[in-house]
């Protein structure tokens, strides 16, 4: 089974909202929701991740990011907005999702997700993932 597989099924069976698999091996999975599982798995495994898959219930545009600062080999969502599919197709990484929907919605359901608007026109993954890194450490949470 590869690697991409391996996350598709442990995301399902374990309930996780996201897992990175390299070479047989998990490097990390959570049930954390939204986007502070995938800051804390770059944090965590950092350079390690490179070339891995990851498994994530929910990619836009911020994870899509985060995914090519981390030079991730594979991706599979659940629910894949547009704008997280032509990161991930601009950058060589392969894609594979459920659901392709036009935009990631806040909770509410009423606006674009917050973690979407904080991204929105950076200029490198680099600058996204500082972005996101600053907004989750100056809030509770959404």
């Amino acid at each position: 089974m590869n690697d991409l597989n391996t996350a598709k099924n442990l995301l399902r069976r374990n309930n996780r909202s996201l897992v990175i698999v390299k070479n047989g091996r998990v490097l990390f999975e959570t049930s954390t929701h939204g986007i502070r599982g995938l800051l804390m798995a770059v944090d965590k495994v950092g350079k390690n991740m490179e070339n891995s898959a990851v498994a994530d219930r929910i990619v836009g545009e911020a994870v899509a990011q985060l995914c090519v600062y981390s030079r991730v080999h594979e991706v599979y969502a659940v629910t894949l907005s547009q704008c997280g599919r032509n990161v991930l197709e601009k950058n060589g990484i392969r894609c594979e999702f459920e659901d392709l929907v036009p935009h990631i919605l806040n909770m509410r359901k009423t606006d674009l997700c917050p973690f979407e608007k904080i991204v929105a026109g950076s200029s490198s993954p680099k600058e996204a993932l500082k972005r996101l890194k600053k907004a989750t450490t100056n809030t509770s949470g959404q």
